[in-house]
């Protein structure tokens, strides 16, 4: 069975910098894209980043310049390497996979996600 399995994540300070992790464990094949979504609470389900299997990246207006995601096609892993971090950026993060190796920016183009890691940025 397919899993994506978080890592990452935890409490920085405003300025600093995490990196999330996510591996596809049980997937032999690269041909699919890997979105990050980040939740705050009472917030709806937010896009951040999208990379698909050749590399072409999507990201969202306030987190351009200070994200960048990067793939390990060998460890079929993902990461999200976020710099500069700020307090409006703290939410529960998710990565998702489309089969369909899109740029979506829509949560309901994903069939797969991961668990959640928090992110918390203190001010």
């Amino acid at each position: 069975q397919v899993q994506l399995i978080q890592s990452g994540g935890g409490l920085v300070q405003a300025g600093g910098s995490l990196r999330l992790s996510c591996a596809a464990s049980g997937r032999t094949s690269t041909g699919y894209s890997v979105a990050w979504f980040r939740q705050a609470p009472g917030k709806e389900r937010a896009f951040v980043a999208v990379v698909d299997s050749k590399d072409n990246t999507f990201y969202m207006d306030s987190v351009k310049g200070r994200f960048a995601l990067s793939r390990d096609n060998a460890e079929n892993t993902v990461l999200l390497t976020m710099n500069n971090l700020k307090p409006e950026d703290t939410a529960v993060y998710y990565c998702a996979a489309d089969s369909s190796d899109g740029l979506s920016w829509y949560p309901t183009a994903y069939q797969l996600w991961g668990q959640g890691t928090q992110v918390t940025v203190s001010s």
